[in-house]
């Protein structure tokens, strides 16, 4: 039962739960800038530069082969097309940048909090241990 024990106790840890519901909405978000890369910011670039579709952009390595039949048998199955999908690959570096953006974005928000939690004014020091016992000390001998 130790273990079981020791590990709900990790689990309800207060970062472990912070992290887990960081992790849930960042995959959301995740989702949100796909879409807005894939559906909103790449057909007007595409658009813009020849009516290109972002997702088609590829370089063909070898064309795939379709399965030859022979009286509704298979003889040789199909072969699929080998290309790098470069287009792909640049809606991925836009969904990266986005992401990267917004995750700066929120850190400079949140250094500014907490550069002004930082520059309240400290709390002026009361008198030592040492003159408090003096002043008792002068008190008691009038």
């Amino acid at each position: 039962m130790g273990f079981v024990s020791d590990f709900k106790a990790f689990l309800m840890k207060g970062e472990i739960v912070n992290l887990a519901t960081a992790v849930i909405v960042g995959g959301a978000f995740g989702k949100i800038v796909t879409s807005f890369t894939n559906d909103v910011l790449m057909p007007p670039i595409g658009l813009l530069l020849g009516k290109v579709d972002f997702k088609n952009l590829k370089i063909v390595l070898q064309d795939g082969i379709p399965a030859i039949m022979e009286n509704g048998v298979e003889k040789a199955p199909a072969v699929a097309e080998v290309a790098l999908n470069y287009g792909a690959f640049i809606q991925t570096v836009f969904d990266f940048v986005i992401i990267g953006f917004c995750i700066f974005m929120v850190l400079k928000a949140y250094e500014k909090t907490k550069k002004k939690k930082e520059a309240a004014p400290a709390v002026p020091a009361g008198p030592t241990q040492e003159e408090l016992l003096t002043q008792i000390r002068d008190l008691l001998k009038k």
